[in-house]
């Protein structure tokens, strides 16, 4: 009985040495096992970019066709902005905006029809986005574009993009063939070239 105590009191101690002590690993092992932590990837979530809002139906939860309260609504923040009294156009803007150009939602007879993006932070759907040249609209949206010269500013383009829905996708060039600004929104408004002037 002595004799199968201290075989059991030998194995138990065997036992939680192999459980508490690390593996042993070879320089070889070491080696191998850090070179592919280094080319490995590193994926987290601050390193993933958000998903774009930006859609060919609206902007978010906003959707075309909205009056100005329901509008407010889904937005659930403040904004910049007055209705008109005879329903012509106008625009609202996010109070965070610095300049009224930078990102604005048009609205006519009461009802959102379109937004304005002129700042690169803001990605239109397909990847578009402010500071792109013509080339790069090319590659992403390829034979959807259409495009026409610029009224005012000559050897500049509008490339138009119709999407799967009523609305039109339009970028706006420089002279230089680079994207100034863009703009999602319904025939006729998406075309109104002034904006609400």
């Amino acid at each position: 009985m002595k004799h199968v105590l201290t075989i059991l009191v030998a194995s138990a101690t065997l036992l939680a040495g192999c459980q508490g002590a690390p593996p042993a690993s070879s320089p070889t092992t070491s080696a191998s096992t850090a070179a592919a932590a280094a080319t490995s990837p590193v994926t987290s979530s601050a390193a993933v970019a958000p998903e774009s809002m930006a859609r060919y139906d609206g902007f978010g939860d906003m959707r075309f066709g909205m009056d100005e309260r329901t509008f407010r609504h889904a937005w659930q923040g403040d904004l910049a902005g007055t209705a008109t009294t005879d329903g012509s156009c106008y625009y609202l803007t996010p109070k965070w905006i610095k300049s009224a150009s930078d990102f604005g939602f048009m609205f006519e007879q009461g009802r959102f029809v379109r937004y304005d993006v002129g700042n690169a932070k803001e990605v239109a759907p397909g990847g578009g986005k402010v500071g792109m040249t013509v080339a790069e609209i090319r590659a992403l949206y390829g034979n959807r574009i259409e495009e026409t010269p610029h009224k005012y500013l000559p050897g500049a383009l509008y490339l138009r993009i119709a999407g799967d829905h009523q609305g039109v996708l339009l970028f706006e060039t420089d002279a230089a063939g680079k994207i100034s600004r863009w703009r999602i929104g319904v025939p006729p408004q998406i075309d109104y070239v002034e904006g609400c002037s």
